[in-house]
C-alpha cells in the first residue's frame, strides 16, 4: 500500500495547492487577514504531503518494489543502494516529483522567512507559487504518475541507465533543480509586485536574497554537470553546447543579469522594467529547459526520452505563464517610467551595459539552440549548429562584458569622476596586458591575439576583484569594513576570472591523441610518456569491466598510474567508458580506453588538459561569493 499512500498524498497536496493559490490571493485583494493567513498553513501542508509522496517513492526503490512501473523501468536488484535512491530522480516521473518537492520547499521557506514583509505581499507571493504548484501537480497526476502499477509485477528491474550510475549524477540534478525552481520565487515576487503596483526598493531588497540562493545552486549544478560529462563520457570535454546544457545555461545568464538589475533597483529604485522582465525571463527559460528535456524533441545524453504529448502540457503551461506575466507587465508598464538620474560614467551605466550584453549572449544561445528545431518544423530539413558557431557567437558579447566588469565594480553610483577611476585601475590594466602577453610565452611557448585577450581579461578580472577586499583588510582602525554583499560580489567576480583563465589555457594548449596501442607500447603526448602496461578484466557490484593499466612518466621518471575502464552492465549490456584521470592543480592527464581493434590492439584516447580544474574552481568560487553575499546583515534582518 505504500505506493497508494504516495499517490494519495499527491492528490491531497494538489487540493492544498489549489487552496494556497486561490484563498490568499482573494484575501490580499480584499485585505482580509484571515484569508491571507491561510497561505502559510497551506504551504506547510502542501510540503508535508509532497514530502510523504517523495518518501514513498524512495521506499519503493530501496525495497525493490517492481510492482511499480517506474521502479521496474529504472532499478534492479543488484543496484547499489546509493543508486537506488538517485534512481528516484533519474527519469521523467521521479524528477518531476522532485521538482514539485523543491517548489513546495521554496514556498515553505518563503512562508517561514518573511519578517518585515507586508502580509499582503507574502500572501500574493505564496498564492502565485501555489498556482505554479497546481500546474506541476496536475502534470504529474494526469500524465506522469510515478506510482503507476505494473501487473503482474516484474521479477527484476530493467536497471538504471549506466550513464547515471555515478556519484556526480546522484547530486547534479537536485542542485540544478534547486536553482531552476528557485527562480520561481523571483517570478512570484515580480508578479505580486505588479499586481499591487508597489515596485519600490523594499521589494527589490526582499527579492534579492532568494534570487542569489537560486543562482548559486544553479551555478553549482551546471559546474557539477560539466565535471560529470568530462570524466564520464570519455570525450574529455567540459562543455559541448548540447541543447540541454544550453537549457540550463540560459537561465543562469539571465539570472546573473537579474542579480545586477536587482542591485540597482534596491539601491536607486531604477531599472524596474529590467528587473521585472528578467524575473519573468529567468523562470520562463527554466520552464523552457524543462520542455526541451521532457518533450522528446531533442536527442541528448541529458534528455529524458518521453512521450512528446507530455511536452505539449509543459508548452501550454509555459505559454500561460509567459503570456499572463507579459500581459500583467504591459498593464503596469506606464507606471514604471523613472528619471535616468545617473551620468554616463557611473555604476548604473556599467550595470545597464552588463544587462544588455548578458541578454544578447542569452539570445544568441537561444537562437543556436532552437534554430535546428524551428527549421525542421517548418520544412522538414535538418541543420546542425555545433560548438564552433556557439564559441564564436558567444565571444561577441563576452569579450566586452569581461573587460567592462573590472571597471563597473569600482565606479560610484550616480556619477563617477574620471581621474580617480583611472588611478585606481591603471596598474591592474597595465599588469593584465603585460601578463597576458608574457604568460603564454613563458609557460607554453606560443601565443596569439585571442590568447592574449583571454589571458589579459582573466588577469584583469582577478586583479580588479581583489582591490576592495585588500583595501578593507588593510584599512585603518575605525574605518568602515567592506560589507558582506560587496565582499561576495568581489569573490564571485574573482571566480569568473579563474574560470576565464581555465577556459583560455585549456582551449589553447590542450593536446589530444587517439591511437591504437598494444600492451607494452608507449605513446608520447605533450612531453609525457604513456605506457599501456596491461589490459585485464575486473568485476564490479553490477558490472564487468575491461581495465587498462597505463603508467605515465616524464623523461623516465614515474608520475602516476591511471586505470581507464570499459564497463558492461549486467542487465542493460551497455558498454560505458570510465576515464582514468591523474589530476593536479595545473593540469589533468586524461586516458580513455576505446574499442578492441584486433591483434591485441586497443583504441586509446590520451589528453593533456592544462589548467582545466580552474574552470570548476572558478564556478565554486562564484557560488561562494553568492553565499557570502546572501549573508549580508540587511538580508538577515529582513528574513528573520
Amino acid at each position: 500500500m505504500i505506493p497508494e499512500i504516495g499517490h494519495f498524498a499527491l492528490i491531497l497536496a494538489l487540493s492544498l495547492a489549489v487552496c494556497q493559490g486561490v484563498v490568499p490571493l482573494i484575501g490580499a485583494q480584499r485585505n482580509d487577514a484571515a484569508m491571507m493567513s491561510v497561505a502559510r498553513t497551506a504551504a506547510y501542508g502542501q510540503f508535508l504531503f509532497v514530502a510523504i509522496s517523495f518518501g514513498c517513492l524512495i521506499w519503493a526503490f530501496v525495497h525493490d518494489d517492481f510492482s511499480v512501473l517506474y521502479v521496474a523501468n529504472h532499478s534492479q536488484l543488484s543496484l547499489p543502494t546509493m543508486y537506488k535512491v538517485s534512481a528516484v530522480w533519474s527519469a521523467h516521473e521521479g524528477s518531476l516529483l522532485m521538482w514539485i518537492l523543491l517548489l513546495a520547499g521554496w514556498t515553505m521557506a518563503v512562508a517561514r522567512f518573511n519578517s518585515g514583509m507586508p502580509q499582503v505581499l507574502v500572501a500574493r507571493v505564496i498564492g502565485i507559487l501555489g498556482l505554479l504548484a497546481v500546474g506541476f501537480l496536475l502534470f504529474a497526476l494526469l500524465t506522469s504518475n510515478p506510482f503507476e502499477r505494473l501487473i503482474p509485477a516484474a521479477m527484476d528491474g530493467a536497471d538504471l541507465n549506466p550513464l547515471l550510475q555515478d556519484p556526480g549524477l546522484a547530486i547534479h540534478p537536485p542542485l540544478l533543480y534547486v536553482g531552476y525552481v528557485g527562480f520561481s520565487v523571483a517570478f512570484a515576487f515580480a508578479i505580486a509586485a505588479m499586481i499591487s503596483g508597489d515596485l519600490d526598493q523594499n521589494w527589490a531588497r526582499w527579492t534579492r536574497p532568494w534570487t542569489v540562493v537560486a543562482w548559486l545552486f544553479l551555478t553549482l549544478g551546471i559546474a557539477l554537470g560539466s565535471w560529470w560529462a568530462y570524466y564520464e563520457l570519455g570525450w574529455g570535454g567540459w562543455w559541448f553546447w548540447d541543447a540541454v546544457e544550453n537549457a540550463s545555461f540560459m537561465p543562469w545568464l539571465i539570472g546573473t543579469a537579474l542579480l545586477h538589475s536587482l542591485a540597482v533597483t534596491e539601491r536607486r529604485g531604477l531599472f524596474k522594467s529590467w528587473t521585472l522582465l528578467l524575473s519573468i525571463s529567468a523562470f520562463s527559460l527554466s520552464l523552457l529547459g524543462t520542455f526541451l528535456v521532457r518533450s522528446g524533441i531533442i536527442v541528448s545524453v541529458h534528455a529524458f526520452a518521453t512521450d512528446p504529448t507530455r511536452g505539449y502540457f509543459i508548452l501550454a503551461f509555459l505559454g500561460i505563464v509567459v503570456i499572463g506575466a507579459l500581459a500583467l507587465y504591459a498593464w503596469r508598464a506606464p507606471a514604471l517610467d523613472s528619471a535616468v538620474g545617473f551620468s554616463p560614467l557611473s555604476r548604473e551605466t556599467f550595470l545597464l551595459l552588463n544587462n544588455v550584453l548578458l541578454v544578447v549572449a542569452t539570445t544568441l544561445v537561444l537562437m543556436g539552440t532552437l534554430a535546428p528545431l524551428i527549421v525542421e518544423m517548418i520544412n522538414g530539413s535538418k541543420i546542425s549548429i555545433g560548438p564552433p558557431w556557439f564559441e564564436v557567437a558567444f565571444l561577441v558579447p563576452t569579450i566586452p562584458l569581461v573587460l567592462l566588469l573590472g571597471l563597473g565594480m569600482h565606479t560610484a553610483w550616480r556619477k563617477q569622476s574620471k581621474d580617480p577611476l583611472i588611478r585606481l585601475v591603471r596598474l591592474p590594466a597595465i599588469g593584465a596586458v603585460i601578463i597576458g602577453i608574457v604568460l603564454p610565452l613563458m609557460f607554453y611557448g606560443r601565443t596569439s591575439v585571442l590568447l592574449i585577450v583571454g589571458c589579459a581579461a582573466a588577469v584583469w578580472i582577478v586583479a580588479t576583484s581583489l582591490i576592495q577586499p585588500l583595501r578593507s583588510w588593510r584599512r585603518k582602525a575605525g574605518a568602515t569594513a567592506i560589507t558582506r554583499s560587496a565582499l561576495g560580489m568581489s569573490i564571485a567576480h574573482l571566480g569568473m576570472g579563474l574560470f576565464v583563465i581555465g577556459v583560455t589555457i585549456v582551449s589553447a594548449f590542450g593536446v589530444e591523441s587517439d591511437r591504437a596501442m598494444r600492451p607494452g607500447e608507449t605513446l608520447e603526448v605533450a612531453g609525457l610518456e604513456f605506457e599501456l602496461r596491461e589490459v585485464r578484466e575486473v568485476e564490479g557490484p553490477n558490472y564487468t569491466a575491461i581495465e587498462g593499466v597505463v603508467e605515465i612518466r616524464r623523461e623516465g621518471d614515474f608520475i602516476a598510474t591511471v586505470r581507464p575502464q570499459k564497463r558492461q552492465y549486467r542487465v542493460q549490456k551497455n558498454w560505458m567508458t570510465e576515464a582514468g584521470i591523474h589530476p593536479s592543480w595545473n593540469k589533468d592527464l586524461f586516458v580513455a580506453l576505446g574499442d578492441q581493434l584486433g591483434e591485441g590492439a586497443w583504441s586509446v584516447r590520451i589528453q593533456y588538459k592544462p589548467m582545466i580544474r580552474f574552470i570548476w574552481l572558478g564556478a565554486l568560487v562564484m557560488a561562494l561569493g553568492g553565499l557570502i553575499s546572501v549573508t549580508d546583515r540587511r538580508y538577515r534582518k529582513a528574513q528573520q
